[in-house]
């Protein structure tokens, strides 16, 4: 090729880019973000690789679901402009979406660290932060996007959601209100006043706003959101037919969004077989050995309890109880035990020899427990500390080997409502939320889930109590007098209190609602979706002859 050919290229490269640029520059300045990423994807093709175009074309792949495609080209564009606080952003966005909420904070905190006037960023660390259950957090987050950029309508609208989920009606209203000023199409401000509405048992009315909000161009999760919502409020309106379908609809939508990062594989187990990995060692092993009593940790709570059982069966009610009474300090659904994960369980669930485990690795999963436990629920020294998760009955050979003197609480509920809970929930996406996303497979990993609490009760060295849903609710005081008698609580009048005691402390998972309203009998809701359960039936019948629950 010729110096004048080259020279040519190079001159109409260099146009391609100053056209592609300036036309994607237009189409921002619109805040036509759809059209700003087309231009970039096809002027990436044509070879205009600039930061810009990765990360206009990373934001397509993010849409449609492609998070690793997302990751690469911003992995590329952050090589051509290391430190871009734009593209970090963008990362961390995508972190957030893949699940990886601690690493996508740490990032996030970096960017806004760099630049306090990044409002992108401070939105995107209040969703990160809303999905580790650091909802305070999460408001103020919001709240300085605002202050940098007060025309930013998603801050609104997740700010009216929280508020809706908190039951505060009038900061709610008022939030969405103004985020549907600025973009009547908001989703998050909608799903709030659609909340409120199923609330107060307007199922009409928030029918009318979901199906509205349907029609229109919404992101995969919102799609989800408000298919789950749709469903709750035409379950208000007693067309449980529909609201099933609707349902099945949102799960639908949910597993083609994350069967790319969620959906079991060769090197990811699904969380059932995760389970009964675990179940498999602790079934060939021996008994474990009763541990001697371990030694202090400095910053160690005086009693310790773990609140578990399965998501949807009463835990955040139980949870909100015994914070009612002084000197309990509770936690709700974080992941205290991570660093004895790290150690302790491969992703496959495997696990060393837990009875051989050297003192010393003891000593320090221990202390590193106690060390999480202050971060995220703050001083717990000479008080109770009740660590609820629903699913820590996994970690049952882990809690046995390091925390012998704990006491154990398990929650008891008609395993058909917990499970038909468990479908019609939108929950943050994770490997079990995948697998409730199939009605047959959440059957299936009750079960195995169940088989492994039982089994750990039968040989290992756990101080185990149940409590009943049912009965929870029914018979009150004689209930909680017996539970908080085998924690080591005296009874207090305060137990009574734990719709305040919600109401203060703010509760994030999907029991809000319930709580919130006092002692709530949500039993035998099953029946309304009997035709719909009855093929799984089968697969819940032992645990409702072992439990108590068969009719």
């Amino acid at each position: 090729m010729s110096n004048r050919s080259a020279k040519g290229k190079s001159t109409g490269q260099q146009e391609l880019v100053r056209s592609t640029r300036a036309k994607i520059e237009q189409a921002l300045a619109l805040n036509d973000i759809a059209t700003a990423a087309a231009l970039a994807e096809s002027g990436l093709a044509a070879g205009v690789v600039e930061p810009l175009t990765l990360n206009l074309v990373a934001w397509l792949r993010e849409e449609r679901g492609d998070y690793a495609g997302a990751h690469e080209l911003l992995r590329q564009a952050l090589h051509l402009s290391p430190g871009d606080v734009m593209v970090l952003g963008a990362i961390g966005a995508v972190m957030r979406k893949e699940g990886r909420w601690e690493e996508a904070l740490a990032l996030l905190d970096r960017v806004v660290a760099a630049e306090p006037r990044h409002s992108a960023a401070w939105l995107e660390r209040g969703y990160t932060l809303e999905a580790l259950r650091s909802e305070a957090a999460a408001i103020d987050s919001y709240s300085r996007a605002l202050a940098l950029d007060p025309n930013l309508a998603p801050a609104y609208g997740k700010l009216a959601d929280i508020a809706a989920r908190k039951g505060d009606r009038q900061g709610a209203r008022m939030q969405a209100e103004r985020a549907l000023a600025i973009d009547a199409g908001e989703p998050a401000a909608t799903f709030a006043l659609a909340v409120m509405d199923i609330e107060a048992r307007n199922g009409a009315g928030a029918i009318a706003r979901l199906e509205a909000l349907l029609e229109t161009g919404l992101k995969p999760d919102d799609r989800t959101r408000a298919l789950t919502l749709l469903g709750d409020a035409l379950d208000k309106e007693d067309r449980c037919d529909d609201a099933f379908e609707t349902y099945c609809r949102a799960q639908s939508n949910f597993r083609r969004v994350y069967s790319a990062v969620l959906a079991p594989g060769y090197e990811r187990p699904s969380h059932r077989s995760f389970i009964e990995t675990i179940t498999a060692q602790v079934e060939r092993g021996p008994a474990m050995t009763p541990a001697l009593s371990s030694p202090p940790i400095a910053g160690a709570a005086a009693r310790h309890v773990f609140l578990l059982g399965y998501p949807r069966s009463g835990t955040t009610l139980v949870e909100n109880i015994l914070a009612s009474a002084a000197d309990v300090v509770a936690l709700e659904e974080h992941d205290t035990l991570a660093d004895a994960d790290g150690v302790l369980i491969a992703n496959d669930g495997s696990m060393p020899d837990l009875d051989g485990l050297d003192a010393s690795i003891v000593a320090e999963l221990r202390a590193k427990y106690w060390a999480r436990v202050q971060k995220l629920g703050g001083a717990v020294r000479g008080k109770t500390f009740v660590d609820m998760n629903p699913f820590n009955g996994i970690k049952l050979p882990i809690i046995a080997r390091l925390f012998p003197e704990a006491r154990i609480l398990i929650m008891r509920r008609d395993p058909r409502d917990v499970v038909l809970s468990c479908y019609r929930i939108n929950f943050a996406p994770s490997p079990a939320a995948y697998a409730f996303s199939d009605l047959e497979e959440t059957a299936r990993h009750y079960d195995a889930l169940m088989r492994l609490i039982e089994l750990c009760r039968e040989r290992l060295p756990l101080a185990c109590h149940e409590v009943r849903y049912d009965r929870l609710v029914s018979d009150f005081e004689p209930t909680v007098r017996a539970m908080a008698a085998f924690v080591g609580l005296p009874w207090t009048d305060d137990f009574h209190a734990f719709d305040r005691t919600a109401q203060s402390r703010g509760v994030r998972t999907a029991s809000a609602t319930q709580v919130r309203r006092g002692l709530y009998n949500g039993g035998g809701r099953w029946r309304r979706y009997e035709v719909q359960l009855h093929p799984i039936l089968p697969i819940l019948a032992p645990w409702l002859e072992r439990f108590g629950f068969s009719d």
